[in-house]
């Protein structure tokens, strides 16, 4: 007997390994994870600058990676709670800029806590007050929460269409 004709040859299909090939891209991920972490801190620090305008705070890096100045009882702890509050605010309508995926935006807003920690441990020691986990804890959740509101809005608004 013959051997048997070749299959025809189809165009190739999308199969959904090449749709995960095509989504997955390390150097994409990783200059958002950088430039996600980077505005985080210039907007942290825009406002540690404010904030000294304002309520004559001293400016220090241990505001940014020590938990120093977070207390949850005090007015003037509340300062620079409110200071990371915000950042974290600012982050959520980053991720909508920057990674524009409701689906990521929980991965990237751990990573940034994450690498945030590691910083923070690096700089004064592993954070060990009550305070900080609570404000950063909050700030992420916040994070995530608004993160994936911003993007969920971005991606379901209507795409214009040029009218002739």
């Amino acid at each position: 007997h013959p051997p048997p004709p070749p299959p025809p040859l189809s165009p190739p299909s999308h199969s959904s390994s090449a749709t995960a090939a095509a989504q997955f891209n390390p150097r994409l991920i990783l200059s958002q994870i950088i430039s996600l972490q980077s505005f985080h801190y210039v907007v942290l620090g825009f406002i540690f600058q404010i904030n000294h305008v304002m309520f004559a705070t001293s400016i220090t890096m241990d505001r940014i990676f020590t938990a120093k100045f977070l207390d949850i009882w005090s007015a003037m702890g509340w300062i620079d709670n409110a200071a990371v509050l915000m950042s974290s605010f600012i982050g959520s309508l980053l991720l909508a800029l920057i990674v524009e995926k409701s689906k990521k935006c929980l991965d990237f807003s751990v990573t940034l806590f994450l690498i945030h920690i590691v910083l923070c441990s690096i700089y004064g020691g592993f954070p060990s007050t009550w305070d900080w986990w609570i404000i950063h804890i909050l700030g992420m959740i916040m994070m995530v929460v608004l993160g994936e509101y911003f993007c969920s809005k971005r991606e379901l608004s209507d795409i214009p269409l040029l009218v002739l």
